[in-house]
């Protein structure tokens, strides 16, 4: 059994790790010591936090196996994006130019720097160690949604998620390098380590083109790069999407990965989430009734937030929720606690 939990000042080790393993340009978890244990410091400093309108709150938290009790993966959701300044991204605009004199009609693709994603909650630092674990990284990847379900004050409406575009084994980006270098003078990995990997820095707005750049004028291999997802980052997109997150509408400004977004009334979580108050599951269940179904389950306290995987008696009929012994202890609830239940 996998556990997702929030992240302690005891993981950081094992934080630093997992960010080691990871291709440069690809994850969102910081790369120092320091770095990190900063990120966690906050984190918990967020979860600690009386919260009446989300701000510059950021939840971190941790995939730790049940069993070894190791920490195989991380997830992060930040309450308001640019919550210091301004979140950026390029839209994706169709812009119609017409000559009468001439009868010609015709689209062009443009993108246009924005700010439309400011202030919407941010899911991102997503990594698992072992991409084969698919519920473990369905879980993972489910649980960030799951606390804004159980702590909906603390989040905003929409959601978006901005996945890793192309780039090359030297973390070389060919949409970077037909456009942001021709403004920031540096390679790609260079210029994310200038910002921190943020998006909101006040020198993207002074380097980055104010007007609308006209995608045929880019390279081929930068057209082909739009919107195109990192190798590493297809569990993620196939887990989104499947969430009911859609892309298309924006992209990023560096790489040109997709951002992923929706309003949570089209998300799984939340339309899907259901309020459950824990029973001790019996033998007799597991040969009576309808066939198990599996669920994500979540305690019902964002204080001490867990979130597990666990199969059981259908859910939808009734008010409880039958689980194990080991499953209430992976979640530290007892049998009349309320936990949310969300079908896989």
């Amino acid at each position: 059994m996998h556990v997702v939990r929030p992240a302690l000042l005891s993981d950081i080790t094992a934080l630093e790790i997992l960010a080691a393993v990871t291709m440069p340009g690809v994850h969102t978890l910081p790369k120092t010591r320091e770095k990190i244990a900063a990120s966690v410091e906050r984190s918990i400093a967020s979860f600690a936090a009386h919260v009446d309108i989300p701000s510059e709150e950021s939840y971190l938290f941790v995939l730790e196996d049940g069993v070894s009790g190791a920490i195989v993966g991380t997830a992060a959701i930040f309450a308001s994006a640019g919550s210091n300044g301004t979140y950026f991204s390029f839209r994706n605009d169709v812009i119609q130019q017409v000559s009468r004199d001439l009868n010609i009609s015709h689209s062009v693709h443009a993108l246009t720097l924005c700010s439309e994603l400011t202030a919407y909650s941010q899911l991102s630092s997503f990594y698992v160690r072992d991409s084969s674990a698919g519920l473990a990284a369905a879980l993972l990847s489910r649980a960030r949604l799951l606390f804004a379900v159980l702590a909906p004050h603390r989040f905003g409406d929409r959601f978006f998620v901005p996945l890793a575009g192309v780039t090359d084994a030297r973390g070389s980006s060919p949409f970077w390098d037909a456009l942001g270098r021709k403004f920031f003078k540096m390679d790609f990995l260079d210029a994310e380590k200038v910002i921190g990997g943020a998006r909101n820095r006040t020198l993207i707005v002074e380097l980055m083109p104010h007007y609308p750049v006209y995608v045929p004028l880019l390279p081929g291999d930068a057209q082909a790069a739009m919107g195109q997802i990192h190798p590493d980052g297809e569990l993620a997109f196939n887990l989104l999407t499947a969430e009911g997150f859609e892309a298309d509408d924006y992209i990023d400004i560096f790489d040109g990965g997709p951002i992923l977004q929706a309003h949570k009334n089209s998300l799984r979580s939340f339309t899907g989430a259901l309020v459950r108050r824990v029973a001790l599951a019996v033998p007799e269940l597991a040969t009576a009734g309808d066939a198990p179904a599996t669920y994500a389950i979540a305690a019902s306290n964002e204080q001490s937030f867990r979130a597990i995987t666990a199969t059981c008696p259908p859910v939808e009929s009734g008010e409880l929720v039958y689980l194990t012994q080991n499953a209430q202890d992976a979640l530290m609830v007892a049998p009349g606690d309320s936990v949310i239940c969300v079908r896989t």
